[in-house]
C-alpha cells in the first residue's frame, strides 16, 4: 500500500512541537551518535539530507573541524526555518532540497548524512543514487533508521492506543513510515539499486527515552509528527482526545510521573 501524501507533511505547528518534544525525547541521542561516527573521518565538505529542525546539524557543528563546511537540506521549508532560527553555533548553509533530486554537482561532498529521513523517501534507490552521485571518491554515506515499532516502546504504545479510539480506521503512520524500513535485506537491496557496490555496515543501537510525564511522548507523537494529520483527518476536533488516550496508555504501561521507554535504531554506513 502506498503512503499517503500527508506522511511527508511537516507544517503548521508540527515543526515547533517536533523540536520541543520529539527531538529531546528520541532524536538527540542518535544525533550525537551519528556526529561522533563522522567525526572520526577526515571530511571537509558535509551534506545533510532530511535535516529536519537541525538536531544532527548542531551535533555535527560541535564535533567537526571549523574548516569543514556543512550544508543542511530538507524538503520541508518549515522545518528548515525552525532549524535556522535555532542556529548551529557556526556558519551552516540551510537549503531547501529534494533528496530525490539534489541540486549539487557530482562529487561535491566527502560525506552525506541522514538521520531518520530515508524512510520518507518514495523511491529509496533513487535517493541513494543521488547521495552516491554527490559523494567524492571514497566518500561516506551514513544514515540511521528506526527498528521495528515493537522495539520502540512509546511509538508502539501510542499506535495501539489509537486503535481503540479509531477501531474502524486506525492511524498507522508510525508503524507504516518511521518504523516501516528496518529490514536489512531491503536496505542492502535499495543501496545496490542506488549504485553502491560495497557492503554496508549495519549497527543496531538501543537507547532510552526518558520523559517527565506520559503527556510528553503523547504530545510528541500525536502532535509533533504527521500522525497529527491522520488524527485530524478522522475528526478535526479529536486531536486533544487522541493525545489524552495516548498519554493514559503510556501511564498504564510505564507508570505515573516520569516515564522511560526503550528506543532502537539501525545505523548504516557505506562507502562510495
Amino acid at each position: 500500500m502506498g503512503k499517503p501524501d500527508t506522511d511527508k507533511v511537516f507544517a503548521g505547528s508540527i515543526p515547533k512541537i517536533y523540536e520541543t518534544y520529539l527531538v529531546p525525547l528520541i532524536f538527540a541521542p542518535y544525533a550525537t551518535d551519528l556526529a561522533d561516527r563522522l567525526a572520526s573521518k577526515r571530511v571537509a565538505r558535509v551534506l545533510e539530507i532530511a535535516a529536519g529542525t537541525g538536531v544532527v546539524t548542531r551535533a555535527l557543528a560541535g564535533v567537526l573541524p571549523a574548516s569543514a563546511s556543512i550544508v543542511a537540506t530538507d524538503l520541508n521549508q518549515a522545518m528548515l526555518d525552525q532549524a535556522a532560527a535555532i542556529g548551529a553555533g557556526r556558519p551552516v548553509e540551510w537549503r531547501q532540497a529534494d533528496a530525490m533530486k539534489l541540486p549539487f554537482e557530482d562529487g561535491a561532498f566527502d560525506a552525506v548524512v541522514c538521520q531518520f529521513g530515508v524512510m520518507f523517501f518514495p523511491d529509496k534507490a533513487k535517493a541513494f543514487s543521488e547521495a552516491r552521485r554527490v559523494l567524492g571518491p571514497r566518500g561516506t554515506f551514513i544514515f540511521n533508521v528506526w527498528d521495528r515499532i515493537e522495539e520502540n516502546e512509546f511509538a508502539d504504545t501510542v499506535t495501539t492506543a489509537l486503535e481503540s479510539l479509531f477501531p474502524e480506521d486506525p492511524p498507522r503512520f508510525l508503524a507504516r513510515t518511521p518504523h516501516g524500513y528496518f529490514d536489512r535485506a531491503r536496505i542492502e537491496r535499495d543501496l545496490a539499486g542506488g549504485g553502491f557496490t560495497t557492503v554496508p555496515r549495519l549497527t543496531t543501537v538501543a537507547a532510552r527515552s526518558p520523559a517527565a510525564s506520559s503527556q510528553v511522548p503523547a504530545i510528541a507523537y500525536c502532535q509533533g509528527t504527521p500522525l497529527r494529520n491522520e488524527i485530524e483527518a478522522r475528526g478535526a476536533s479529536r486531536l486533544g482526545e487522541a493525545t489524552d488516550v495516548a498519554a493514559e496508555a503510556i501511564a498504564r504501561r510505564f507508570g505515573q510521573g516520569a516515564v522511560d521507554g526503550k528506543i532502537q535504531a539501525h545505523v548504516v554506513t557505506i562507502e562510495r
